[in-house]
């Protein structure tokens, strides 16, 4: 029922675009790039001021590359993000809706950041899907290319649901072969929100505070960003209202348990 789910990070476009006018980010990069959604907004932020678009994804949908050759403007490199990333510079903005495990987006960031350091470059990234469910459980797209020891015991047939840490086979919410979950939520290195906790609190350690909005609603949004840009305070301002906010939280609990519900009335008319 995909019409009923909506899950694109698209739907944040008012506050990812407005936080990019400010920032003045014109060469942008995204990882995930799937049908071409966020895509479109994007390329179309870009062509209106003059700047270029990378977008990162091995294999996304065939619309998306249906879409890709009429835009001149954007360039796509069909290779995992950690390979991608290396070869990039220049660029002003990062949108990350990729791979959601603790090891793709922890390293994700560590090379972004190196990047931005490098280039001379405010660190300001936007980060996909960073509440439930993969906010504190690993989802593999590719299990093959996680390191051993960064991958968590996973199934493709088990689902979850809210405030359950294990999963319930062939029920709940879940990939249907298209991608794998681990088997069990929270603990050290699993999921987007602490790939992203363990990168802020080793910035800390380090003696660098960055700051982070979370907005929940639609897998929730993370925006990461350099405390000492100079449009940091605008960022802010543009941002914090949505930080938490528990009435978007009531919502999307709302709609998550409504979502759920429904896949539950589809089992059992499979069944």
């Amino acid at each position: 029922m995909p019409d009923l789910l909506i899950h694109s990070m698209a739907e944040f476009a008012d506050i990812i675009l407005g936080a990019l006018d400010l920032a003045e980010a014109t060469t942008l990069a995204e990882i995930g790039a799937e049908y071409g959604g966020m895509s479109a907004l994007l390329a179309d932020h870009v062509a209106a001021r003059g700047g270029t678009l990378v977008s990162i994804d091995p294999a996304p949908k065939p619309e998306f590359a249906d879409w890709l050759a009429e835009r001149p403007q954007v360039t796509h490199l069909p290779l995992p993000s950690l390979e991608a990333i290396p070869t990039l510079a220049g660029i002003d903005a990062w949108l990350i809706d990729g791979d959601h495990n603790w090891y793709t987006v922890y390293h994700e960031l560590r090379a972004i950041d190196a990047i931005a350091k490098r280039d001379g470059k405010p660190l300001l990234a936007f980060l996909h899907d960073i509440h439930w469910p993969v906010g504190r459980r690993d989802m593999y797209y590719a299990p093959d290319r996680i390191p051993a020891e960064y991958l968590h015991e996973h199934s493709y047939e088990g689902g979850t649901v809210p405030h359950e840490p294990f999963l319930r086979r062939n029920r709940g919410f879940r990939g249907m072969g298209h991608y794998a979950l681990a088997l069990h939520e929270g603990g050290p290195r699993n999921g987007v929100l602490t790939a992203v906790e363990d990168f802020l609190a080793e910035e800390l350690e380090a003696g660098r505070e960055l700051g982070f909005c979370e907005v929940p609603g639609v897998f929730g949004l993370g925006i990461l960003f350099a405390f000492d840009a100079p449009w940091s305070a605008a960022l802010a301002d543009l941002v914090v209202p949505w930080h938490q906010n528990k009435l978007l939280q009531s919502l999307e609990a709302n709609r998550l348990a409504n979502y759920l519900k429904v896949i539950e009335y589809q089992d059992r008319d499979a069944a």
